[in-house]
C-alpha cells in the first residue's frame, strides 16, 4: 500500500467526515489508555477565570494532578502556586505544549474565546484529552475543526457546559422526551446578559503592563493598541474579534436543554431580527435570533422553531403568559408543545403549565453527576465519552455561532448547509464562516 492510501489527506479526512457529521453523533472508538501513573496529568491553558473554575473542580477528583499551567499574564501565577506549588507554569502556550507533551494527558482550554482553536487543536493533534470551555470555538471553521480532529485521535472530550450534567437541564429533557407536554411546537430561549457594546472603540492607547504579553493574548486577531480595563480582563466577551457577545457565552448552556431534548442537529436556516452591530469591533445588545431546525420525533411538524432573546429582549407578552410572566426568569426557555407548556429556568426546577393540569406530577429520577469528574473517569477508563464530548457539543456550538454570525445581517434569512459548513444564499455572510487571522496563525 502506497503511503496516499495509507494515510488520506486532511483534505480529504475533513470531506469524508463531514459527511458523516449528524449521522454518528457519540463516537467512543480508539481511546488511548491512561498515563502509567495512574493519574491523568493535566495542564490549563488559563489561570484565573473559568480555567481556575475548572481546575479547582477537576482537583476534587483523587486521581487528577496538575502538572502545568499556561497564561499571558504571568500576575494570575501566584494564587495557582499557592493550591499547587510543583505546578510548571508558562507564558507561551506552544512552548507549554512543545516542552510538556511527554508529561501530560489531558487539557483544559479556558482561555478568551478566540484562543479555544489554535490551542484545542494542537493539544487534540497531540493526542490529549481535551476539556473546553464555551464556545468550543470562536467561529465557525474552527468549532468544525475541533470535532473531527477530536474525532479523528480518538481521545476524550467534553465542553464546559455544566449546566448538561444537573438535575436542572436532564430534568427537562426527560420531561420532554417522556411526553407530558405533548409534541414541541417551538422554543423561546433567553438571557438578560449584556455582552455587547453599542460605543465605538476609545481612540487611546494605554502602557502594556510588564507581566502582560499583548501580542500573546492577541493571538490570532490583528494588532491593535492596548487600552487598559477594555479587552483585559473579562471585556473580550463583548469584541467581535476575541469573544462572541450574550449569544456565544451563555447560548451554549442555554441551547444544550432543547438541543438535547429535541434530539436536534444543525439549523437548516437562522435570520437575526435584532440590532446590528454598530462597528466592526463590537457586538450588538438585545439581540433576537430566529432558527429552523428539521422536526424530529419530538416536535410537532418537519421543522420547528427557535427563537434566541437576549439582554432586555423578551419572548412576546402572549408567549410569556403561557407561563407565570410575573415571575418570567432572568435565563431560561419555554418549550410551548401541544399538550402544555415547559418553563426551564437555567439553573431552576423546570416547572409545567397550566399548574392546575399538572398538579402532582412526578418528576424523573435521576442519578446525580459532575461534569468535572464524569470527564476525568473517561479519561482513565476509557469505556465512554462523556455527555457533553465534542461530537455533542460541536454541532450545538455551531448552532449558537450561526446565530452569532447572522446579527450583522438584520431580516435576511441566512440557509444553512452544515455538511459543506456554508451558507448558500448570501456570500458576504458565508465569508465570516472562517476568520481573518493575522499572518503565520491560520488553521
Amino acid at each position: 500500500m502506497n503511503s496516499a492510501s495509507a494515510h488520506p489527506t486532511r483534505r480529504r479526512f475533513l470531506t469524508q467526515a463531514a459527511s458523516t457529521l449528524f449521522a454518528a453523533p457519540f463516537v467512543t472508538s480508539g481511546m488511548r489508555a491512561a498515563s502509567p501513573n495512574g493519574k491523568l496529568r493535566h495542564a490549563a491553558f488559563g489561570a484565573s477565570g473559568m480555567s481556575w473554575t475548572d481546575m479547582t473542580a477537576m482537583s476534587n477528583h483523587d486521581q487528577w494532578e496538575l502538572h502545568a499551567i499556561c497564561d499571558v499574564d504571568t500576575r494570575n501565577f501566584a494564587r495557582v502556586k499557592e493550591k499547587w506549588p510543583q505546578v510548571k507554569c508558562y507564558q507561551d502556550w506552544q512552548e507549554l505544549l512543545e516542552k510538556e507533551a511527554d508529561n501530560i494527558d489531558s487539557v483544559n482550554v479556558s482561555t478568551p474565546d478566540h484562543m479555544h482553536g489554535p490551542i484545542g487543536l494542537r493539544a487534540l493533534e497531540l493526542g490529549k484529552h481535551m476539556y473546553g470551555q464555551k464556545p468550543l470555538a470562536q467561529n465557525l471553521h474552527e468549532c468544525r475543526q475541533l470535532m473531527l480532529k477530536a474525532r479523528e485521535k480518538g481521545v476524550m472530550t467534553q465542553m464546559g457546559i455544566q449546566v448538561s450534567s444537573s438535575f436542572t437541564e436532564r430534568h427537562a429533557v426527560a420531561i420532554i422526551q417522556q411526553g407530558a407536554i405533548g409534541k414541541v411546537k417551538e422554543v423561546h430561549t433567553f438571557s438578560n446578559k449584556f455582552w455587547g457594546d453599542m460605543a465605538p472603540v476609545p481612540a487611546k492607547s494605554d502602557p502594556v503592563p510588564a507581566e502582560f504579553d499583548w501580542q500573546k493574548w492577541l493571538g490570532t486577531a490583528t494588532d491593535r493598541p492596548f487600552i487598559q480595563g477594555y479587552y483585559h480582563p473579562g471585556q473580550w466577551r463583548k469584541r467581535r474579534d476575541f469573544g462572541t457577545g450574550t449569544l456565544g457565552d451563555m447560548g451554549c448552556h442555554m441551547f444544550s436543554g432543547w438541543f438535547r431534548a429535541l434530539d436536534l442537529a444543525a439549523p437548516v436556516a437562522v435570520k437575526s431580527t435584532g440590532p446590528a452591530p454598530l462597528n466592526a469591533t463590537n457586538w450588538a445588545i438585545n439581540a433576537v435570533v430566529e432558527y429552523t431546525f428539521k422536526g424530529t420525533a419530538y416536535t410537532a411538524g418537519d421543522t420547528v422553531k427557535v427563537t434566541w432573546y437576549d439582554g432586555d429582549a423578551r419572548p412576546p407578552a402572549e408567549v410569556m403568559a403561557l407561563a407565570d410572566a410575573a415571575k418570567f426568569p432572568g435565563q431560561g426557555s419555554l418549550y410551548i408543545g401541544t399538550d402544555g407548556v415547559l418553563l426551564s429556568s437555567h439553573g431552576s426546577t423546570p416547572l409545567l403549565y397550566p399548574r392546575e393540569k399538572f398538579t402532582g406530577f412526578k418528576y424523573p429520577k435521576l442519578e446525580p453527576r459532575d461534569h468535572w469528574k464524569d470527564f476525568i473517569d473517561c479519561c482513565l477508563k476509557g469505556d465512554k465519552q462523556p455527555s457533553a464530548n465534542f461530537d455533542y457539543a460541536g454541532p450545538l456550538t455551531e448552532a449558537v455561532l450561526l446565530g452569532c454570525l447572522a446579527s450583522p445581517f438584520p431580516g435576511e434569512t441566512l440557509q444553512w448547509d452544515a455538511p459543506a459548513l456554508k451558507i448558500t444564499n448570501h456570500e458576504a455572510a458565508n465569508s465570516l464562516v472562517k476568520r481573518q487571522y493575522r499572518p503565520g496563525t491560520e488553521i
